[in-house]
């Protein structure tokens, strides 16, 4: 677990398990004690201090009121005294945040001090002129000297303070408008987080990092407050403008003022550079940024990050060289906007996400607050300056697509996937199964895979067929779970999610452990999905005895090292699937089982697809790119049953209508736009030619799809002379024909199809020459009628027989079977 010990938020962002380090100076066995901080000393003092320094600190000059000069003045100066303050800020740090915390709580009551002067001197003073500093004017000359007065309590004094009357910064020169008035005022608000980066230090973190910032919120407001409505009832507008030190000027004793300002000015740097390394050591221990944030990982014995203390540093020092904070006051008021927007939009995301161990403790929490907070950090962002605002913003998107780039930690949780999560469950409950309509019909595919290594390519194949619909790739495993001691299904869904990354598809994985591969296609048929995306279709490899290939040793996306370990120490994907299955060797479905699960899935009202000798695609066909450079092939489709010829158009059919759907789906993927789709007509024993083509044609007119129409004439189906009595699907195998004219009818139909293969490569390989002769482009995938499997599941073996012979040589060959309604015409 990790340490309360550790920097942000009182978790490292990532470490290992049980790793805890020490972040202050006591460390080690000592470290305890600099965990005892109290919500006062380690929050309340801390953001106090830090939200006091901008506005109280900085409105001061090295001038004094009488024009005596207190300090050396200058650019240089002004660096040379930022650089000592910081280096010292920088050696407290450096030792550690015992130190620190003794450090602030002095600095806390010379504030206090200080801050009742002030109060006590705005009723004890009585009213004065101040003179002020005359400032250079053009060519080298002085503006005549002001005079600026303090009043005591006038009514007169607060009216004329209450317009705007907005003029130049002496000390810069530039105009004030709201928007920078508002950006070097909003800095003293901007230690709400130092408490929270001093987290690891907390006794009781959760409880003292809320109670203590309200408190300190609550008590710095209430001080602001004061301050503001005393200096406008006492001060005129010419002291307030042009003496941004007035504070000495109506003190009671000047130098108690001047320790005060430099004490809180001390402890909100401390408080700035501690927080800042912290954060900074959380970053680099994560490895979010590699070698950048290398040095901030360094740690001294004690387990104090003086690496990161010195790394943040050296960025402010860098910083220092601007050399006004009205220079800085836009640029910084921005960067804070950004981090406390992003802190409202995370808050927000977790309440949209509706997640169960989001319970804000804080009462008046509301989402609408958040995003109220999240639109008025944009809204300022811009209103102040636009550039900068813009330049935040891309700069945060730039990191974030770093990130997301890089990868991030597994240990971390995403809240992209909780909102993902709530916004796929509300949509899936709108999408109503009872409003379906053929006319955005798309395929939804279950595909059974046995063994992922000799199933890519038809993996990949499924993928481009889903058409933007849902893909599931299902697996059975044989066991039974009253005799295993624990689920060996779970262990599995990473290597198989990992195969599903590997292979690049757009896969859900679904898993389930049954005593056979039938009964287990029907609990993923069932089961698989949810609410109305289910698959409609089911997917399976050909039954046949050629021996298994395995993908994973040709295949370039799943080259690995030799040694089985890939980067990072995992165990290489290789190594979590069990080889291919040797030639000869038992197999867990048998025939009768594989005909049976189609069978069931017809009965179960699901598409059936049959894919065949998939490994011999081209591999351009299966990739991510355009196909453009692949070269001219043609996809072959059949839309009559093969095995029970007859005349009339038998491709209007629902069957033959899924065939066409599919394959016109396969021809819109990028890879294969180039191929050409042939639709092959088989001509009725008495039917005329070109009669049957112009309907077909009128009919992919309707239905938009571009096809060039081949007429052939099958002598099986032509050669009688009578017509044959209408036959019920299957009773081909039920005795109606004998096995011998059932056997010659599918040898008969491959050969044809093999011919007209042959036709377009001249003879080429899949012709009945079976030559290597150049024609026209070559068959890249066959489209073939399934016929239903019979009812006789005695015949099931038969069955299959036929399909492997009607398959035979043919190259990569799908036998599809529809019983879904998939095209419309109707407007």
């Amino acid at each position: 677990m990790a340490s309360e010990n550790s920097p942000l938020l009182a978790y490292r962002l990532l470490g290992d398990e049980g790793a805890a380090f020490s972040a202050n100076g006591a460390g080690g066995p000592g470290g305890a004690s600099a965990r005892k901080l109290s919500t006062f000393l380690g929050v309340v003092v801390p953001t106090v201090l830090s939200m006091f320094s901008i506005v109280v600190f900085l409105r001061i000059d090295s001038t004094g009121s009488s024009g005596l000069q207190v300090l050396p003045q200058g650019y240089g100066w002004s660096l040379l005294y930022g650089s000592l303050l910081l280096g010292l800020v920088g050696g407290v740090c450096t030792l550690g945040a015992g130190l620190y915390a003794r450090a602030s709580f002095l600095t806390f009551l010379l504030v206090s001090g200080s801050l009742a002067s002030v109060l006590v001197s705005f009723v004890a003073v009585g009213p004065r002129s101040i003179p002020l500093t005359p400032w250079p004017g053009p060519n080298g000359s002085s503006l005549p000297p002001q005079v600026g007065h303090f009043t005591g309590f006038n009514s007169s004094t607060l009216k004329a303070n209450l317009g705007a009357g907005y003029a130049k910064d002496y000390t810069t020169g530039a105009m004030m408008t709201f928007a920078s008035v508002f950006a070097v005022l909003f800095n003293g608000c901007t230690g709400i987080m130092a408490g929270a980066n001093m987290s690891g230090e907390l006794k009781d973190p959760s409880r003292a990092i809320p109670l203590g910032t309200i408190v300190a919120v609550t008590y710095t407001f209430f001080i602001y407050t004061l301050l503001f409505f005393l200096s406008s009832f006492t001060c005129d507008r010419t002291l307030l403008q042009e003496d941004y030190g007035f504070f000495r000027a109506i003190s009671l004793w000047p130098p108690l003022v001047l320790i005060g300002i430099y004490a809180t000015a001390l402890s909100a740097s401390m408080s700035s550079l501690i927080g800042a390394s912290r954060i900074l050591h959380a970053l680099a221990q994560d490895d979010l940024f590699g070698v950048i944030l290398a040095p901030a990982k360094v740690v001294s014995r004690t387990g104090n990050p003086w690496g990161a203390v010195l790394y943040s540093w050296g960025l402010v020092q860098l910083v220092l060289l601007a050399g006004k904070l009205n220079t800085l006051a836009a640029v910084v008021t921005v960067f804070y906007l950004v981090a406390y927007a992003a802190v409202d939009l995370s808050c927000l995301s977790l309440e949209w996400a509706s997640a169960p161990n989001f319970r804000p403790t804080f009462s008046l929490f509301s989402w609408h607050t958040c995003l109220l907070g999240v639109a008025s950090c944009l809204l300022m962002m811009f209103l102040i300056s636009p550039g900068a605002a813009g330049g935040s913003l891309l700069l945060m998107g730039l990191l974030s697509a770093l990130l997301t780039a890089r990868g991030g930690p597994s240990s971390w949780g995403y809240v992209s996937q909780a909102l993902l999560f709530h916004q796929v469950r509300k949509y899936l409950l709108r999408l109503d199964v009872r409003k379906d309509h053929v006319k955005f019909w798309r395929p939804q595919l279950l595909l059974l895979v046995g063994n992922p290594r000799g199933a890519l390519p038809l993996l990949r194949l499924a993928n481009q067929l889903k058409k933007g619909g849902l893909y599931v790739l299902g697996h059975v495993t044989l066991g039974d779970l009253d005799c295993l001691p624990s689920d060996p299904v779970q262990p599995q869904y990473g290597a198989w999610l990992s195969l599903v990354d590997r292979a690049q598809v757009k896969a859900f994985v679904d898993l389930t452990l049954s005593s056979s591969v039938r009964q287990g296609a029907q609990h993923l048929l069932r089961i698989s999905g949810l609410g109305g995306m289910k698959p409609n279709t089911l997917v399976l490899g050909f039954y046949d005895d050629a021996a298994p290939q395995d993908h994973f040793l040709t295949d370039p996306a799943f080259s690995e090292a030799a040694d089985g370990i890939q980067e990072g120490g995992s165990p290489a994907l290789s190594s979590l699937f069990p080889p291919p299955r040797a030639p000869g060797s038992p197999r867990a479905l048998s025939p009768q089982d594989y005909v049976a699960t189609v069978a069931d899935a017809l009965k179960m009202n699901k598409n059936v697809v049959l894919a065949r000798a998939c490994g011999a695609l081209p591999p351009e066909r299966l990739s991510r790119g355009s196909g453009g450079t692949s070269p001219p092939h043609h996809v072959d489709v059949w839309p009559l049953n093969l095995l029970r010829p007859r005349g009339g158009p038998g491709y209007v059919d629902v069957c033959g209508l899924f065939l066409l759907q599919m394959a016109t789906i396969l021809g819109m993927v990028p890879a294969w736009h180039s191929a050409r789709l042939r639709i092959f007509l088989c001509l009725g024993p008495r039917e005329a030619p070109g009669a049957a083509e112009g309907r077909l044609r009128a009919l992919l007119s309707q239905l938009r799809i571009r096809a060039e129409v081949q007429e052939v004439v099958w002598g099986e189906g032509a050669g009688s002379g009578e017509p044959e009595e209408e036959e019920e699907e299957g009773d081909f195998v039920n005795g109606r024909r004998g096995e011998a004219e059932a056997e010659a009818l599918a040898s008969s139909a491959n050969a044809l199809v093999r011919a007209q293969q042959g036709c377009s490569r001249g003879g080429g390989p899949g012709g009945p020459e079976g030559g290597d002769g150049e024609g026209g482009p070559a068959t890249a995938l066959t489209f073939l009628y399934l016929p239903r499997p019979p009812a006789d599941a005695a015949r099931y073996t038969r069955y299959l027989a036929l399909l492997e012979t009607l398959t035979r040589d043919l190259g990569p060959t799908l036998l599809i079977h529809g019983v879904t309604p998939v095209t419309c015409t109707d407007l």
